[in-house]
């Protein structure tokens, strides 16, 4: 069955009335158009984007986690290279203690007082390893005199005040000096007993401080290449878990700024066309009843718009799903060009999809919108196998636009907004299609291709919308 309505200012069939807006509502309504599209053009377009609170605190938690773990590291480093440093110092004050009381258990006196070296100087462990070693005995005058030496050069210049201290103390000293080269050296001094049982002599011994540090300084410099490593590392890491972590939150809020962009564009032009409405009601006290008609019509229309880009931005986020139902598309098409308020021919035939019907609305009326606002009048609405065909009579595509479907697009003729991207996103969900082509003999034809809906099995409940 085949069917043609036309669609007047008001959207019902055969009302020529005109609109309650001054002497030419006509000419009011397209001057108001027309402010809407040169605004509309003039201002700038923008996407919208991560709110840059959630970037700050994307960077904040990097740098906490960041702070945080150098703070550990450095901690740690700190504890390592210390109790590496005291471990450094311990054993070498062990191999020079080993080697001052070895050598001092082995200075012995002959029967006639003399000093004894021969075991000492056979210890080739001792007296000959890489310790500095030194022997002084104290004559019968008191004087100290170096009898022994190895490595001489690895002790300090002058010993004597040192072994004076040492017999004095009657037992092991210890000293941080340099040698006579200038360099330093970790020096114990350990007093021997005659057989008179005082001091008689005191031994030397010195290690050479220098590769324990050598190997310290390494092990310090190991240690902050290795921390600013693991730095460097915390800090991408927490950059990544901290973008993987809000990804959510910032995909979320994505999806309501442009909910909120959506929703102001769409609702700019009814809003606008229902202040008319208003205000001519107020001008002519008689015309109330039909523009709170036609004011109660476009509040409607908002609603289900209102209620479509919710769909959408639900569906995107995750939080609900499309309520699809099967519905005769011809049907809902022609309640949507009933909406329209402009001059549209509509042709259907009986054909059903499986739609979401808010949506499916919101696709229709902005192919129609498109064609009314971008293209030129007559609009004509087909309806067929699945299909919504809508050609108007203007200049055609706009060469400079290669993409019209795509958010904020911007040809010769101005800016397109957001319709052409919810139809195919629309068409997308519903595993359809959408496109755009040259109308034969001029204008441009739009196609809004779903998949048709199976008949329904004799028996079944299933109802169309």
């Amino acid at each position: 069955m085949k069917f043609r309505r036309r669609t007047t200012a008001h959207g019902r069939p055969g009302d020529a009335g005109a609109r309650p807006v001054d002497a030419d509502p006509g000419a009011a309504d397209h001057d108001s158009r027309g402010r809407l599209a040169r605004w509309r053009r003039s201002r700038p377009t923008s996407q919208p984007t991560t709110p840059g609170r959630l970037r700050r605190t994307r960077w904040l938690l990097t740098g906490l986690f960041t702070a945080l773990t150098a703070v550990c590291l450095i901690v740690l480093a700190s504890l390592a290279a210390s109790i590496d440093g005291h471990s450094r110092e311990k054993a070498l004050d062990a191999g020079v203690d080993r080697v001052v009381t070895g050598l001092a258990r082995e200075v012995y006196w002959n029967e006639d007082g003399g000093i004894d070296l021969e075991t000492v100087r056979g210890d080739d462990d001792l007296a000959s390893g890489p310790s500095a070693v030194a022997i002084l005995v104290r004559d019968q005058n008191g004087r100290w005199q170096e009898l022994f030496v190895h490595r001489r050069s690895g002790l300090p210049a002058d010993l004597t005040g040192l072994a004076q201290r040492a017999a004095d103390a009657e037992d092991t000293q210890w000293h941080s000096r340099t040698d006579r080269d200038g360099n330093p050296v970790r020096l114990a001094a350990a007093p021997a007993w005659d057989d008179d049982s005082t001091v008689g002599a005191v031994v030397f011994a010195g290690g050479d401080p220098a590769p324990g540090e050598s190997d310290h300084r390494s092990l310090v410099v190991a240690l902050w290449v290795g921390g600013l490593t693991l730095v460097a590392l915390a800090a991408v890491a927490g950059h990544l878990l901290s973008g993987v972590s809000m990804r959510e939150a910032v995909r979320m809020l994505d999806q309501q700024e442009r909910f909120l962009s959506e929703a102001s564009h769409e609702l700019r032009t009814p809003l606008a066309t229902l202040r008319l409405y208003l205000d001519a009601a107020l001008r002519d006290p008689a015309d109330t009843r039909r523009a709170v008609t036609d004011a109660r019509a476009l509040t409607d229309r908002m609603g289900r718009m209102v209620a479509g880009l919710l769909a959408r931005t639900r569906a995107e986020t995750g939080v609900g799903e499309l309520d699809r139902q099967r519905l005769h598309l011809d049907q809902l098409v022609e309640g949507v060009v009933a909406e329209c308020g402009a001059d549209v021919t509509v042709t259907a035939e009986p054909t059903a999809v499986r739609a979401d019907p808010d949506l499916l609305a919101l696709a229709v009326r902005n192919l129609i919108d498109n064609a009314l606002v971008h293209g030129g009048t007559p609009v004509e609405v087909r309806v067929a196998a699945g299909q919504v065909l809508v050609r108007d009579h203007g200049p055609g595509l706009d060469p400079a636009l290669t993409d019209p479907f795509r958010h904020g697009a911007v040809g010769a003729r101005g800016h397109h907004g957001i319709g052409l991207s919810l139809v195919r996103w629309v068409a997308t969900v519903h595993s359809g299609s959408v496109t755009l082509a040259p109308a034969p003999g001029g204008g441009t034809l739009a196609t809004l291709a779903l998949p048709v809906a199976p008949e329904d099995v004799p028996g079944s409940s299933a109802e169309l919308s």
